[in-house]
Parts: C-alpha cells; structure tokens; sequence
C-alpha cells in the first residue's frame, strides 16, 4: 500500500510520536509510507513539509518573508510577536486578520489543495492526524474544508488525538459540555487553540457542514474520546469508527536494572525517585503540576528523612525543593532509548493531568515496569489496572495523590508485584506492533470495500 499521513509536524508531543511511529511500521512492514506536515523539523527524506507561499499572492509572500527575518532576530520577544502577526497577518493577508479578529477558526492554508501531489505519487489511503494549530500564523497548516473533497477522493481515516474537531475551538473542553449542542457563550476562549472572540457557534456549524459533506473513517486511542465523537457533529460524517489503543516500541520501552539507568542518568543510587513527563510541565494546560507540587508537600511526612527526587521531564527550570523533596527539571529528550533510561531509573511514574486522551508516557512508563499512579481523567483509566499495575486517584485530590505515592514507595514488595503486572499489561495491550498491524488490517477492510471508481487501485507490496 502507499500511506500518506497528515499531521502538524513530524516530532513533538504525543500525536506526533504516534505518526512518526506509525510510518516507521508501515516501512518495516513493506508498505510505501510519507507523511505531509505543517512544521518538518527533522531531515527525513520521507516528510514533506505543506508548501502554502506558492498559493498566495506576491505581496503576502513578501510580507510574511519579511516578518520571518524579524522574528528570527528575537523569537521569544512578545513585541516582535505582535509585528509579526502585524506583517504577516495585518498587512499581507487582512481579510485573513478580520477572520482571526472575529474568533474564526483559521482555515486559509491553501497548500492543503496540493496534499494528494506529495510527494509525486497518489496515495492508496490518508490517514490525517492532528489538524489544528494556536493562533498564532505560523502554528496552522490545514484546510479543514479540503475534508469533504479528500474523502471522495480517497479513503480518509483520521485519527483523533484531542476534541478540538468535535468543539467551536477547544482542543478539550473539560467540564463544558456546549460542544454537544452547538458551542456559543464560550466560558474560555483562552483554552488551546484560544480564540480573539466568541465565535464558537459559527465554528461549530461550518465543521458540522464539512463532516456532513464528507466520508470518514475515525479512530481514537481511547474508548472514551470515541464515546465523546459518537454524541458529537462528527458523528454524522463517519462511515466506520475503531478505538485502536496507542502502542509503544517494546523493544526500546521495557524494564531494566534499575541502578544501571540511574548510573546512566547520574542520579543517585538511594534515593526514591519519581518521574513526571510531559511538553512544558509548569504551563501545560492539560497538565496539573499544582495539584502535584502540593501533593509533594504531603509526602515528606511519608518519607521519614529519606531522600526523594521527583524528575519533571520536558521542562526546564532551576531545581527547587518542596518541603524536602528536591524536583529537578530537566529539558526536553528527544532520544526515546534515553527517555526510556529515565522511566527505567524511577521507582514510580506519576502522571497528573486535568484531562488526558491517551497519555503515551503513562503506557511507556509501564512497558518499563514502573507502576504508575495517575489522576483518573479521559482515557487514563482504560491504560491502568487499578490496583493491580498501577493506582488512580481523582482529579485535583492532592492529598489522596501524596498518600498513594507514600504507601507505594514505603512497600517495595506491592512495587515489584506491580511492576511485573504493569509490564505484562504494556506486552497485552500497548505493543507498537499491535497498533500497526490493527491500522494496516483495517486499511485493507477499506481498500476492499471502497469503489473502485473513488480510489486508486493499490500498489503491490
């Protein structure tokens, strides 16, 4: 088969481990895989960045040209930000400014009618992952209004990582439920990807009428995203739905000697440690490193002097101690066979989130034998056994957090029994093989069953 993917960037944060891993698997299973992206930030001949300049007009090329060598001076000032947008937006492409200004969801990424050309050769199937970007220009990438013509094209899978298609512009809406009736009175527009006004009801409309133009063949990781698309405006646009877990590469995720990781890593023999990973760990929105920093004020009645580190991984910051418990930030790990020496060094893997589709540490962590204590938000739950490879606690409970993570650090034979279950579990449910081979299995169902006349006959392995 010949397997185009779709998504914001080739590596990154979740959604994008899952592409990245998914073409690999396609590779080594034989088949043609390439994947189009918003952002390509890495050398692989086989992503293709979304092109969008060649469609639009030479004075816009030229600003936008423009604002990049501006914000390549000082990529981080929040003035050259705003002149940026002002350039690129404001005098380029002003039409597209008022849109933004009004609270509509960006859809002018042009480049999106070029998709099927990439690289040269019409793909069997497109799988599209995530595809919003924030607000800011340069973070969007796709057309949503090229749905409907893709789809009767090619077959179309799209595989949810977040809400935002079911929403007027939130990628999860927590406790609001507005998206199952038309969004409008927004109670935060702020949330990712945050919007200038309250124009959640004309973005809930105009996605309601791409998906009723259009023939879709979703997944989600999680039965519980899945539950939340089947009471959504998506669900008039689907043909066929699959919840297909995420999988982690057994190979590079399993369990180690634990004082040989921490002799990698460098980190101390003796103490208890406790890891937490996730992208920007203080301000991810999803994230509740509150709920974890006051939970780690409770533990050290638990701890009795003994040392504990906690590792915040994917952030970076000053070391600071919380009523003892030293937390050390450490920056972003590209290397999955170094991040999985981390979840190799712990003795528990702690995951506090406000919501959560389906976390790819939580599974990496217990492919590596760490037991996981997590906060039972979306698909967490159907990752864990609670009680058996690992513990849930309700959302926001500090103190049922720090008492958990407590008994479990005190009581290394519970530890060791979980590990081992947290393990077998990681090999039952959360092989990377297993999510290839369920996405090919179903490509194929597809490729039978469309009309000959609507796709492509399929390349020959």
């Amino acid at each position: 088969m010949r397997i185009l993917q779709v998504n914001t960037a080739d590596t990154g944060g979740g959604a994008e481990t899952v592409a990245w891993q998914l073409m690999q698997g396609y590779r080594r299973a034989g088949h043609q895989s390439w994947m189009a992206v918003g952002k390509k930030n890495t050398e692989s001949s086989d992503t293709y960045l979304i092109q969008h300049d060649p469609y639009r007009t030479a004075w816009s090329r030229w600003c936008g040209a423009l604002a990049n060598r501006l914000i390549q001076l000082e990529p981080s000032g929040k003035h050259n930000r705003r002149l940026y947008q002002l350039l690129a937006l404001g005098l380029g492409q002003p039409s597209r400014a008022f849109q933004r200004w009004q609270g509509k969801e960006d859809f002018e990424f042009p480049g999106t009618a070029g998709l099927e050309g990439i690289p040269s050769e019409l793909p069997d199937i497109v799988h599209c992952h995530n595809l919003h970007g924030s607000w800011l220009p340069d973070d969007g990438y796709f057309d949503l209004r090229a749905l409907p013509g893709l789809s009767r094209r090619f077959p179309l899978v799209l595989t949810l990582h977040d809400a935002w298609m079911l929403s007027g512009h939130c990628a999860h809406s927590f406790d609001c439920e507005r998206w199952r009736t038309g969004c409008g009175t927004c109670p935060d527009l702020m949330i990712y990807p945050s919007i200038k006004r309250d124009a959640t009801t004309f973005n809930w409309r105009r996605k309601q009428d791409i998906f009723a133009k259009s023939k879709l063949f979703v997944a989600t990781p999680s039965r519980w995203l899945m539950d939340k698309v089947s009471a959504s405006m998506l669900n008039s646009g689907i043909v066929e739905r699959r919840v297909i877990p995420n999988g982690v590469d057994l190979t590079l995720f399993m369990p180690a000697e634990q004082q040989a990781a921490r002799a990698d890593l460098g980190l101390p023999q003796h103490a208890k440690i406790l890891l937490f990973a996730a992208n920007g760990i203080r301000d991810n929105v999803w994230k509740d490193y509150r709920m974890l920093r006051n939970a780690l004020s409770r533990m050290a009645a638990f701890m009795k002097g003994d040392p504990l580190l906690l590792l915040a991984l994917g952030d970076e910051a000053d070391t600071e101690t919380v009523n003892s418990v030293t937390v050390q930030f450490i920056g972003y790990e590209q290397d999955p066979a170094r991040v999985a020496k981390f979840y190799q060094a712990a003795d528990l893997y702690v995951h506090a989130a406000r919501v959560d589709t389906f976390p790819n540490t939580v599974i990496e962590a217990a492919a590596c034998g760490t037991p996981v204590v997590a906060t039972a938000v979306g698909g967490i739950p159907e990752q864990i056994d609670d009680g058996c490879s690992g513990l849930l606690v309700p959302a926001g409970d500090a103190e049922s957090l720090a008492f958990h993570v407590g008994a479990l650090l005190r009581d290394e034979g519970r530890r060791r029994a979980m590990s081992a279950e947290a393990s077998r579990l990681a090999k039952d449910r959360f092989d990377l093989a297993r999510q290839v081979q369920a996405y090919l299995e179903w490509y194929q169902e597809i490729l039978m069953s469309s009309s000959p006349s609507n796709r492509s006959v399929p390349h020959a392995c």
